[in-house]
């Protein structure tokens, strides 16, 4: 261990806090100052709206922070341009109005669940700045311009300096934190896989599985801030996007590692393979060992020679101990290519293959259906809004509406938002008696900017840190948001405790309200979406086995664990019981490869062609038939002969290395789609 990095530990335990969140926060912390310092000297009317916004703003990756700023600059002028074009011109007609600022927000909403990119900021903030600066003025809008030239000049003021303030003192670096995470992913990835190959299967639970084929959903997600936080960043993005790729392959390959296991249990062992797992076992649970070790080298060589051996015989218990031994050599490789690549990133000396340099960009998938939803429920929840704010006659219902328009575009992009925003609201109650001693205890005694800076540093710091760590940063917002709107930050201190309340009855009433609305249109349909997207993973198989082109393995499989790692996101929020529970989505994964593999093998000519066309048709078949009925349909028996067909074909190919992987696909076919088939001795089922 470093000199700096023993002095970091030491200090770490000394003062209890981690020193790159304290940082973070104390940047924000300045930058608000700073904020508060230039709203007081050019008189901006509300710089609570300001300092607010420093902290919307603010995110502990500098990488997540500045693809966002010119989003949000431009999403803000959008959102003026659409509040001064709708409100005087529609200002004698309320219902069209607010049915015009619904449209808007419901539009920006489904443009950003859409683009699952840092674009997604500039709608979203087009949407939300529309509704805040329009809610105020709906009944009177003959001062709309000036202050929507307010509004932007204190959201714009604060975007920069936040920007500024991150960009002198980058608290945290991208690239470092998409290393971490890489190094974590690697340690669950070999805990978990060392417990697939264990007897008991230890650790090897669904939910596990679900979580880091997340895991790995969210990393490409993070790759693509990388372009704006260092020099360099092609070599670092393309390498972190390999990365994500390697890491999406280790889940189907430890998967079907244990699959084949189960298959193989109660045979006699081959006392080979049994000693190359307890080795393989024995290097998983290796901490800190190089990357490219030779010992998990001499692994893979060993296990492509059991496999090898095993698919040169001709029963299927050999066959699918050569598939287990293949695929086990796939993982170890996976996991070694992954090591490598991870200590690249900080600049170790390490040979990457000019197609791993190469600037891949794994598409993400979008979701046209869940984003439509989005917007729907954003524009019923805005018309909801204004029509309970106008029916009560409330003098605060327009702070009302602007605050529900923060919290439900702040959590638009989430299939069942309640239970995020029951947290919010409970930061918030958590958060008034903080706001009430500062107003009615701290504030009366600062006189003058710097007292009230000084005065505000121990509870903006103090959160600022719950911000920087990711198991806390959303209670942070609303905490942020009690306390700075609570104070209201005038030039002239004014402690009004009926304004005070009232302010505080306001936002609560607006994230009480929001909950409302979104148990009303978002969480009936979160079944519905997990249960669409697995029929969607269902049609691509279809579609593997049809496809005429040449397969891209990579691009397939990230794909495939991003679309895993979502459903298992609403899985995890889901009734038990559901038929889409019965899908196996690592199966799945496993399925297409294999359909891939076969693919490759088709491109031979005359009767191989002919009879591994036959076996991809009859699996495009069962896939239709599951997509078309919903429920996981059991193959027909005439898999089992066209498999058998097509197996016979493969083993008469003059290339080896095609052939060899053309087997242990179909064998793999096989366990995946039968594993209810016992195994024999010969080549056909008992």
């Amino acid at each position: 261990m470093s000199e700096l990095a023993r002095a970091h530990a030491c200090y770490h335990r000394f003062f209890l806090c981690d020193l790159q969140k304290l940082l973070f926060s104390l940047s924000s912390y300045l930058a608000c100052v700073l904020t508060l310092g230039i709203a007081f000297a050019v008189d901006l009317p509300r710089p609570w709206w300001a300092i607010l916004t420093v902290y919307v703003t603010a995110q502990p990756m500098s990488g997540a922070l500045r693809p966002k700023v010119s989003y949000r600059l431009i999403g803000i002028f959008l959102g003026a341009a659409a509040a001064i074009v709708l409100v005087p011109n529609l200002q004698n007609s309320p219902e069209l109005l607010v049915l015009s600022l619904a449209v808007w927000t419901g539009l920006c909403i489904y443009l950003a669940v859409s683009d699952r990119t840092p674009r997604a900021f500039l709608f979203q903030m087009a949407g939300f700045s529309a509704a805040v600066i329009s809610f105020p003025y709906l009944d009177d809008p003959s001062n709309i311009f000036m202050t929507t030239i307010s509004r932007v000049e204190e959201m714009t003021v604060a975007i920069l300096a936040v920007t500024l303030a991150h960009s002198l003192t980058r608290p945290l670096d991208a690239r470092k934190i998409v290393q971490e995470r890489g190094r974590r992913f690697l340690r669950d990835a070999a805990e978990w896989a060392e417990g697939a190959l264990d007897a008991q299967h230890k650790g090897w639970g669904s939910s596990r599985r679900q979580q880091i084929a997340a895991d790995v959903a969210e990393l490409g997600l993070i790759a693509m801030h990388l372009p704006y936080d260092m020099s360099g960043h092609r070599r670092t993005r393309a390498l972190v996007y390999v990365l994500q790729r390697r890491l999406a392959s280790l889940i189907p390959l430890a998967s079907a590692v244990a699959h084949r296991l189960d298959l193989l249990a109660g045979k006699e062992a081959d006392k080979d393979l049994m000693e190359l797992i307890g080795e393989s076992r024995a290097w998983l649970q290796e901490t800190d060992r190089p990357p490219s070790d030779e010992c998990g080298g001499r692994l893979v060589v060993r296990a492509r020679s059991l496999a090898k051996k095993n698919s040169a015989r001709s029963d299927w218990s050999s066959w699918i101990a050569a598939s287990l031994a293949e695929r086990l050599a796939e993982f170890i490789e996976a996991i070694r290519e992954a090591e490598t690549l991870v200590a690249a990133l900080d600049g170790t000396p390490v040979h990457i293959s000019s197609e791993d340099v190469a600037d891949k960009i794994s598409p993400l998938r979008q979701d046209r259906i869940l984003a439509i939803l989005a917007g729907l429920a954003m524009s019923a929840a805005v018309v909801l809004y204004c029509t309970i704010w106008i029916l009560l006659a409330w003098p605060a219902g327009s702070a009302t509406a602007a605050f529900a328009a923060l919290v439900t575009c702040s959590f638009a992009a989430q299939e069942d938002p309640a239970p995020a925003i029951r947290r919010y609201l409970f930061a918030t109650l958590a958060t008034f008696p903080i706001a009430a001693i500062y107003m009615f205890a701290v504030l009366p005694r600062v006189d003058g900017y710097p007292m009230l800076s000084l005065a505000l540093a121990p509870a903006l710091i103090g959160i600022g840190y719950i911000q920087a760590d990711p198991a806390r940063s959303a209670v942070a917002l609303p905490m942020f948001s009690c306390l700075i709107v609570g104070l209201g930050f005038v030039d002239s201190f004014q402690p009004d405790f009926a304004s005070f309340v009232n302010t505080g009855i306001a936002q609560v009433m607006g994230i009480v309200v929001t909950i409302a609305v979104t148990r009303l249109f978002r969480s009936a349909g979160v079944d519905w979406i997990a249960y669409r997207m697995v029929r969607a993973q269902w049609q691509e198989l279809e579609g593997l086995a049809t496809m005429r082109s040449t397969p891209d393995f990579g691009n397939w499989t990230t794909r495939a664990i991003d679309r895993t790692g979502q459903i298992a996101a609403r899985i995890a929020v889901s009734s038990e019981g559901d038929e889409f529970h019965a899908a196996d989505g690592l199966n799945d994964i496993r399925i297409g490869r294999n359909i891939l593999h076969l693919r490759v093998a088709a491109f031979a000519h005359g009767e191989i062609e002919r009879s591994i066309e036959v076996l991809l048709a009859e699996i495009a078949e069962l896939f239709r038939k599951r997509r078309i009925d919903g429920v996981v349909t059991p193959p027909q028996k005439s898999l089992w002969t066209k498999l058998e067909n097509a197996i016979a074909s493969i083993q008469t190919m003059e290339n080896n290395a095609i052939r060899h992987q053309a087997l242990l696909a179909a064998v793999g076919i096989r366990c995946n789609l039968m594993p209810s088939v016992p195994l024999a001795n010969g080549s056909s089922p008992s």
